[in-house]
């Protein structure tokens, strides 16, 4: 085959992608994306058995994090790019090989490349494949890809100067564990809920990192229609991008529309002050293909969640920017000091029509783990009263796929004395629904993007301890969780290791996970699928 990559919830079958990724990455970006992170683990090792102080290596540090974040699906499918990212980890990996004297290396940290044809045939040994074993196989990439989200959120983390060396020295640990042929089944399961605990720190380092910074998410009306000025459309999850841009367009007469996974930086106290930050245009991801046509103006990309543009003239408009990229798209980078010149995209705006509109009205959202906290007595209030029935967590991510339909379908079937809770680009499938409240609560509830996932966390662990219960699997809370990338796997390690028992995941279980894997997370911490709408909320009341 050309290529091999299961790591999304649309591989082809769902057991994989072997000739050009559904998500629409070729066979080169597949291998060299392979071969990037092949590096990480070679730095990895040279750091874990040459016992190398994490805190002193800032720029091995911060590459295995930006190298991890653009293997992440639609995230990045520039090849030049990532030759570049592996040509550089190769350098910092032999640096930090020259400081250590007598240890027996592997492959990964002593291979060499000369040119991108090399690159490649090495690429195609060192794959996902390499793997031989099918069970240590799906527990090496569950944790791999666990760690590609974590490496997201303590990559934003980090762009706002937080930073947590432990976090940085699980994931040299953890990557280099992937190497071990003398690790057993047993011992690739316990690193699993490893990864999820430090996933669970990772959240943390952001959430602290976001709210010390932009305040603590506030409930806020987001207008969904547009205005009369030339627009920059703004995706992705990276909050210090938005706040460089507004600063950049203050005055200029530019509006800033926020699109996708970047809906909640309105519900940030900080980012109200911004006159020219004016609505979210336009729904989910993959909406992108007929959403980016009429929005006339140009798209900056700050993170993942690129879909190969239909035509040139909107590839014209489109500006990566961060672990992002896409072939013939102009990528702003930053200096040394993490600012970014933005003045490119400003100055095409102004010479572009404003905004098409598309829908109008507004959404609710800004429900946090602080803003629900402070809503405690009232939640607990409607729970005692039995106005509140149940909670249902659906959070998570948001896909191409006609399965997907579930997610709207079973929102608009809840009985009408449940809430959902949820984070992520899942909510687009109903947070434009008029599903009402209970007692002035909206029954959905959105705490954010798919990182505040944590935020639904500290709420249930917060409702355990005001309902005085033992075990967090006694709330009246269920968990229907949609996936499609490598974030919502980091979440779902963490919910795993903070005990929580009887997710359902869909639309469809992972390809990656092996039928013996597959039965122990059933047989262990009840992991589920979906069935239908009628029968899975029977299920859960």
């Amino acid at each position: 085959m050309s290529m091999f990559c299961y790591q999304c919830q649309e591989t082809a079958k769902n057991t994989g992608c072997t000739i050009k990724g559904v998500c629409g990455k070729n066979e080169e970006v597949a291998k060299l994306q392979d071969l990037l992170i092949y590096s990480c683990k070679g730095i990895s090792e040279i750091v874990i058995k040459g016992a190398l102080q994490v805190e002193n290596l800032n720029e091995a540090n911060h590459q295995v994090l930006k190298s991890l974040f653009i293997t992440i699906t639609n995230a990045n499918f520039d090849e030049n790019a990532i030759e570049k990212q592996i040509q550089k980890n190769i350098q910092i990996r032999d640096g930090l090989k020259a400081k250590t004297n007598g240890l027996h290396l592997s492959d990964a940290a002593t291979f060499t490349v000369s040119d991108r044809d090399a690159m490649l045939e090495k690429a195609s040994v060192v794959g996902i494949l390499a793997t031989e074993n099918e069970d240590v196989r799906s527990l090496r990439e569950l944790v791999i890809y666990g760690l590609k989200g974590m490496a997201a959120y303590t990559h934003h983390a980090l762009n706002i100067g937080k930073e947590n060396h432990e976090i940085n020295k699980f994931i040299y640990e953890a990557l280099c564990a992937t190497l071990d042929d003398s690790l057993s089944v047993n011992d690739l399961v316990a690193l699993t809920l490893k990864t999820g605990e430090f996933g669970v720190a990772a959240m943390a380092l952001l959430d602290g990192a976001n709210t010390s910074k932009y305040g603590n998410p506030e409930i806020t009306n987001v207008n969904i229609g547009v205005q009369k000025n030339p627009a920059i459309l703004i995706s992705g999850h990276d909050l210090t991008d938005l706040e460089q841009l507004l600063e950049q367009t203050k005055g200029t007469g530019v509006d800033i529309y926020t699109h996708s996974e970047m809906l909640p930086a309105h519900y940030y106290p900080l980012f109200k002050k911004y006159d020219n930050l004016v609505g979210n245009y336009g729904g989910s991801w993959w909406r992108q293909v007929d959403e980016f046509g009429p929005f006339n103006g140009p798209i900056l990309f700050t993170t993942n969640c690129i879909v190969p543009p239909r035509t040139e003239e909107i590839r014209n408009r489109i500006f990566t920017t961060g672990a992002a990229g896409f072939p013939g798209c102009n990528h702003i980078s930053a200096d040394e000091n993490g600012n970014k010149d933005f003045s490119s995209v400003i100055e095409l705006a102004k010479g572009l029509p404003s905004p098409t509109e598309i829908e109008t009205g507004s959404i609710v959202g800004g429900f946090a783990h602080e803003q629900v906290f402070a809503l405690a007595d009232k939640v607990v209030d409607a729970v005692k009263s039995g106005a509140i029935k149940k909670f249902f967590v659906m959070a998570g991510c948001d896909g191409r796929m006609k399965s997907r339909e579930y997610y709207t379908e079973f929102a608009e079937k809840l009985p009408k004395d449940t809430v959902i809770l949820t984070a992520g680009c899942a909510k687009y499938r109903y947070n434009k629904l008029p599903l009402g409240d209970i007692g002035g609560i909206p029954r959905v509830l959105d705490a954010g993007q798919c990182n505040d996932s944590y935020s639904l966390a500290l709420i249930a662990l917060k409702l355990k301890e005001v309902f005085a219960l033992d075990d967090i699997n006694e709330l009246p809370i269920a968990f229907n969780i949609a996936w499609y990338e490598q974030k919502a796997v980091i979440v779902l390690l963490a919910l795993l290791y903070l005990g929580v028992k009887n997710i359902h995941l869909g639309p469809t279980l992972p390809g990656f996970l092996s039928p013996n894997v597959a039965n122990v997370l059933v047989e262990n911490f009840g992991i589920a699928g979906i069935g239908t709408v009628e029968e899975d909320i029977k299920l859960f009341m």
